[in-house]
Protein backbone atom coordinates (compact mmCIF):
# COMPACT_ATOMS: atom_id res chain seq x y z
CA UNK A 1 0.00 0.00 0.00
CA UNK A 2 1.65 3.51 -1.00
CA UNK A 3 2.67 5.75 1.80
CA UNK A 4 0.60 8.76 2.56
CA UNK A 5 3.28 11.38 1.62
CA UNK A 6 4.67 8.58 -1.48
CA UNK A 7 6.74 10.32 -4.13
CA UNK A 8 7.31 13.83 -2.36
CA UNK A 9 9.86 15.70 -1.73
CA UNK A 10 10.29 16.74 1.83
CA UNK A 11 12.60 20.01 3.64
CA UNK A 12 13.12 19.74 7.34
CA UNK A 13 15.06 21.92 9.68
CA UNK A 14 16.89 20.69 13.00
CA UNK A 15 17.02 17.28 11.33
CA UNK A 16 19.61 15.93 13.20
CA UNK A 17 17.82 14.39 16.32
CA UNK A 18 14.39 15.13 18.69
CA UNK A 19 11.94 16.17 17.07
CA UNK A 20 13.17 17.03 13.63
CA UNK A 21 15.03 13.12 13.52
CA UNK A 22 11.30 11.80 14.11
CA UNK A 23 9.79 13.95 11.41
CA UNK A 24 12.19 12.47 8.82
CA UNK A 25 12.05 9.18 9.59
CA UNK A 26 8.06 9.32 10.13
CA UNK A 27 8.07 11.40 6.68
CA UNK A 28 10.12 8.80 4.53
CA UNK A 29 8.31 5.59 6.10
CA UNK A 30 5.43 7.12 4.35
CA UNK A 31 7.48 7.46 0.97
CA UNK A 32 8.96 11.04 1.19
CA UNK A 33 12.55 11.60 0.03
CA UNK A 34 13.91 13.62 2.66
CA UNK A 35 16.37 17.52 2.31
CA UNK A 36 17.76 18.00 5.83
CA UNK A 37 19.74 20.38 7.83
CA UNK A 38 21.08 20.89 11.02
CA UNK A 39 23.65 23.39 12.85
CA UNK A 40 25.37 20.90 14.08
CA UNK A 41 27.27 23.09 16.73
CA UNK A 42 26.42 24.35 19.79
CA UNK A 43 24.70 28.18 20.71
CA UNK A 44 25.93 30.55 23.05
CA UNK A 45 23.83 30.33 26.13
CA UNK A 46 21.83 27.54 24.51
CA UNK A 47 21.31 24.00 25.31
CA UNK A 48 23.37 21.93 23.60
CA UNK A 49 22.88 21.46 19.99
CA UNK A 50 22.85 18.41 17.72
CA UNK A 51 26.50 17.33 16.54
CA UNK A 52 27.49 16.06 12.95
CA UNK A 53 27.39 12.46 14.02
CA UNK A 54 24.10 12.82 15.00
CA UNK A 55 22.52 14.16 11.83
CA UNK A 56 24.66 11.30 9.59
CA UNK A 57 22.27 9.12 12.02
CA UNK A 58 19.22 11.23 10.92
CA UNK A 59 20.94 10.27 7.66
CA UNK A 60 21.30 5.85 8.01
CA UNK A 61 17.49 6.17 9.70
CA UNK A 62 15.68 7.60 6.21
CA UNK A 63 18.29 5.58 4.04
CA UNK A 64 17.21 2.68 6.21
CA UNK A 65 13.57 3.35 4.98
CA UNK A 66 14.36 3.07 1.43
CA UNK A 67 14.18 6.75 1.11
CA UNK A 68 16.85 8.89 -0.69
CA UNK A 69 18.38 11.73 1.74
CA UNK A 70 20.60 14.89 0.96
CA UNK A 71 21.73 16.08 4.12
CA UNK A 72 23.72 19.42 4.94
CA UNK A 73 24.94 21.12 8.03
CA UNK A 74 23.49 24.61 7.58
CA UNK A 75 22.13 27.52 10.13
CA UNK A 76 18.71 28.95 9.92
CA UNK A 77 19.71 32.03 10.89
CA UNK A 78 21.76 32.15 7.49
CA UNK A 79 19.34 32.68 4.26
CA UNK A 80 22.14 32.27 1.69
CA UNK A 81 22.87 29.03 3.64
CA UNK A 82 19.57 27.27 4.13
CA UNK A 83 18.59 28.43 0.35
CA UNK A 84 21.84 26.69 -0.84
CA UNK A 85 20.82 23.76 0.80
CA UNK A 86 17.51 23.77 -0.53
CA UNK A 87 18.38 24.16 -4.07
CA UNK A 88 21.04 21.22 -4.08
CA UNK A 89 18.41 19.30 -2.49
CA UNK A 90 15.70 19.96 -5.01
CA UNK A 91 18.56 19.79 -7.84
CA UNK A 92 19.35 16.19 -6.88
CA UNK A 93 15.92 14.96 -5.83
CA UNK A 94 14.35 16.34 -8.53
CA UNK A 95 11.15 18.50 -6.21
CA UNK A 96 10.11 19.98 -2.97
CA UNK A 97 6.74 19.27 -1.87
CA UNK A 98 6.99 19.49 1.68
CA UNK A 99 8.48 22.18 4.42
CA UNK A 100 8.73 21.63 8.27
CA UNK A 101 10.68 24.02 9.86
CA UNK A 102 11.71 22.54 13.20
CA UNK A 103 14.79 23.67 14.09
CA UNK A 104 14.96 25.98 16.95
CA UNK A 105 16.61 26.52 20.41
CA UNK A 106 15.89 26.54 24.44
CA UNK A 107 17.99 29.42 26.06
CA UNK A 108 18.69 30.37 29.68
CA UNK A 109 15.49 32.70 30.23
CA UNK A 110 14.80 35.18 32.93
CA UNK A 111 13.41 38.63 33.86
CA UNK A 112 13.31 41.16 30.48
CA UNK A 113 15.24 42.81 32.98
CA UNK A 114 18.22 40.43 33.51
CA UNK A 115 18.02 38.23 30.28
CA UNK A 116 20.98 38.26 28.35
CA UNK A 117 20.53 40.58 25.01
CA UNK A 118 22.51 37.85 23.17
CA UNK A 119 19.96 35.05 24.24
CA UNK A 120 17.14 36.88 23.46
CA UNK A 121 18.58 37.95 19.75
CA UNK A 122 19.58 33.98 19.50
CA UNK A 123 16.18 33.02 20.18
CA UNK A 124 14.57 35.53 17.93
CA UNK A 125 16.87 34.80 15.65
CA UNK A 126 16.65 31.15 15.15
CA UNK A 127 12.78 30.52 16.47
CA UNK A 128 11.17 32.77 14.35
CA UNK A 129 13.90 34.62 11.89
CA UNK A 130 14.47 30.77 11.05
CA UNK A 131 11.14 29.46 9.98
CA UNK A 132 10.94 32.63 7.95
CA UNK A 133 14.45 32.13 6.08
CA UNK A 134 13.21 28.74 5.72
CA UNK A 135 10.04 29.67 3.97
CA UNK A 136 11.78 32.29 1.95
CA UNK A 137 14.34 29.73 0.72
CA UNK A 138 11.89 26.64 -0.31
CA UNK A 139 8.45 28.88 -1.42
CA UNK A 140 10.16 29.74 -4.37
CA UNK A 141 10.42 25.84 -5.36
CA UNK A 142 6.83 24.87 -4.15
CA UNK A 143 5.35 27.70 -6.14
CA UNK A 144 7.57 26.57 -9.78
CA UNK A 145 6.88 22.63 -9.28
CA UNK A 146 2.85 23.82 -9.74
CA UNK A 147 1.07 21.03 -7.79
CA UNK A 148 0.62 22.82 -4.18
CA UNK A 149 2.43 21.67 -1.56
CA UNK A 150 2.14 21.90 2.17
CA UNK A 151 4.26 23.92 5.05
CA UNK A 152 4.45 23.45 8.61
CA UNK A 153 6.05 25.34 11.28
CA UNK A 154 6.97 24.24 14.59
CA UNK A 155 5.51 27.19 17.25
CA UNK A 156 4.74 25.72 20.91
CA UNK A 157 1.76 26.41 23.59
CA UNK A 158 3.70 29.02 24.33
CA UNK A 159 2.88 30.75 21.01
CA UNK A 160 -0.64 30.92 22.43
CA UNK A 161 0.24 31.29 26.22
CA UNK A 162 2.50 33.35 28.71
CA UNK A 163 4.85 31.88 30.80
CA UNK A 164 7.19 33.70 32.72
CA UNK A 165 11.14 34.40 32.54
CA UNK A 166 10.74 32.72 28.89
CA UNK A 167 9.70 36.07 26.99
CA UNK A 168 12.31 35.53 24.35
CA UNK A 169 10.83 31.95 23.45
CA UNK A 170 7.25 33.19 24.17
CA UNK A 171 7.82 35.94 22.04
CA UNK A 172 9.39 34.11 18.93
CA UNK A 173 6.65 31.26 18.92
CA UNK A 174 3.97 33.55 19.36
CA UNK A 175 5.32 34.93 16.04
CA UNK A 176 5.92 32.18 14.51
CA UNK A 177 1.38 31.67 14.16
CA UNK A 178 1.42 35.21 13.16
CA UNK A 179 3.93 33.98 10.23
CA UNK A 180 2.11 30.81 9.57
CA UNK A 181 -1.15 32.41 9.32
CA UNK A 182 0.54 35.01 6.89
CA UNK A 183 1.87 32.84 4.85
CA UNK A 184 -1.61 30.27 4.52
CA UNK A 185 -3.40 34.24 3.27
CA UNK A 186 -0.13 34.72 0.50
CA UNK A 187 0.32 30.83 -0.39
CA UNK A 188 -3.29 29.88 -0.58
CA UNK A 189 -3.73 31.01 -4.38
CA UNK A 190 -0.91 28.10 -5.24
CA UNK A 191 -2.72 25.70 -3.40
CA UNK A 192 -0.04 25.54 -0.61
CA UNK A 193 -1.29 24.83 2.61
CA UNK A 194 0.24 26.48 5.75
CA UNK A 195 -0.31 25.18 9.45
CA UNK A 196 1.40 25.20 12.40
CA UNK A 197 2.07 22.42 15.16
CA UNK A 198 2.01 23.44 18.93
CA UNK A 199 3.90 20.93 21.18
CA UNK A 200 3.87 20.50 25.32
CA UNK A 201 6.89 19.09 26.49
CA UNK A 202 8.18 16.48 24.33
CA UNK A 203 10.56 13.64 25.25
CA UNK A 204 13.71 14.87 23.33
CA UNK A 205 17.07 16.66 24.90
CA UNK A 206 15.59 19.88 24.73
CA UNK A 207 13.06 19.15 27.68
CA UNK A 208 14.53 16.20 29.35
CA UNK A 209 17.41 17.61 31.35
CA UNK A 210 18.46 18.47 34.74
CA UNK A 211 17.83 22.70 34.12
CA UNK A 212 14.10 21.60 33.09
CA UNK A 213 13.59 19.35 36.05
CA UNK A 214 15.00 22.26 38.44
CA UNK A 215 11.90 24.59 36.93
CA UNK A 216 9.73 22.34 38.71
CA UNK A 217 11.89 21.08 41.49
CA UNK A 218 13.64 23.40 42.87
CA UNK A 219 13.15 21.67 46.33
CA UNK A 220 15.74 18.84 44.82
CA UNK A 221 19.51 18.84 44.36
CA UNK A 222 19.46 16.60 41.18
CA UNK A 223 15.92 16.04 40.06
CA UNK A 224 14.84 13.35 37.54
CA UNK A 225 12.39 13.01 35.13
CA UNK A 226 10.55 10.44 37.76
CA UNK A 227 10.50 13.61 40.40
CA UNK A 228 8.53 15.99 38.31
CA UNK A 229 6.25 13.94 35.40
CA UNK A 230 3.49 14.27 38.48
CA UNK A 231 4.27 18.21 39.35
CA UNK A 232 4.01 18.84 35.60
CA UNK A 233 0.65 16.03 34.86
CA UNK A 234 -1.07 17.65 37.85
CA UNK A 235 -0.29 21.68 36.93
CA UNK A 236 0.16 21.70 32.99
CA UNK A 237 -2.05 19.17 31.35
CA UNK A 238 -5.32 17.99 31.26
CA UNK A 239 -4.63 14.22 30.64
CA UNK A 240 -2.43 12.73 33.30
CA UNK A 241 0.92 12.78 31.53
CA UNK A 242 4.41 14.84 31.73
CA UNK A 243 5.13 15.20 28.12
CA UNK A 244 4.76 13.40 24.91
CA UNK A 245 6.92 11.49 22.80
CA UNK A 246 8.65 12.73 18.95
CA UNK A 247 6.24 10.37 17.21
CA UNK A 248 3.47 12.02 18.30
CA UNK A 249 4.31 15.58 16.95
CA UNK A 250 5.50 13.43 13.62
CA UNK A 251 2.38 11.61 13.18
CA UNK A 252 0.50 15.42 13.42
CA UNK A 253 2.89 17.01 10.93
CA UNK A 254 1.99 13.61 8.35
CA UNK A 255 -1.11 14.57 8.87
CA UNK A 256 -1.20 17.96 7.97
CA UNK A 257 1.37 17.68 5.12
CA UNK A 258 -0.63 14.36 3.52
CA UNK A 259 -3.93 14.88 1.82
CA UNK A 260 -5.89 13.92 4.37
CA UNK A 261 -5.72 17.44 5.41
CA UNK A 262 -5.77 18.98 1.54
CA UNK A 263 -8.58 21.56 2.67
CA UNK A 264 -6.85 22.80 6.08
CA UNK A 265 -5.19 25.72 6.03
CA UNK A 266 -4.25 28.61 8.74
CA UNK A 267 -4.28 26.29 12.12
CA UNK A 268 -2.58 26.05 14.61
CA UNK A 269 -2.90 22.77 15.95
CA UNK A 270 -2.44 21.55 19.86
CA UNK A 271 -0.81 18.12 20.50
CA UNK A 272 -0.60 19.69 24.07
CA UNK A 273 -2.10 17.14 26.83
CA UNK A 274 -4.62 19.72 26.98
CA UNK A 275 -2.36 22.05 28.07
CA UNK A 276 -4.13 25.05 26.43
CA UNK A 277 -6.97 24.87 28.28
CA UNK A 278 -5.46 25.60 31.60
Amino acid sequence: MPGRVEGKVAFITGAGRGQGRSHAVKLAAEGADIIAIDICHDVEGALAMATADDLAETVKLVEAQDRRIVATQADVRDLEAVKAAVDAGVAELGRLDIVVANAGIASIGGPVQDMSVDNWHNTIDINLTGPWNTARAAIPHLIAGGRGGAIVLTSSVGGSKAMPNMSHYISAKHGVIGLMRTLAVELGQHSIRVNSVLPTNVNTPMFMNEGAFAMFRPDLEHPTAADVEPIIAQFMHVLPHGWVEPEDISNAILFLVSDESRYITGVPLAVDLGALLK
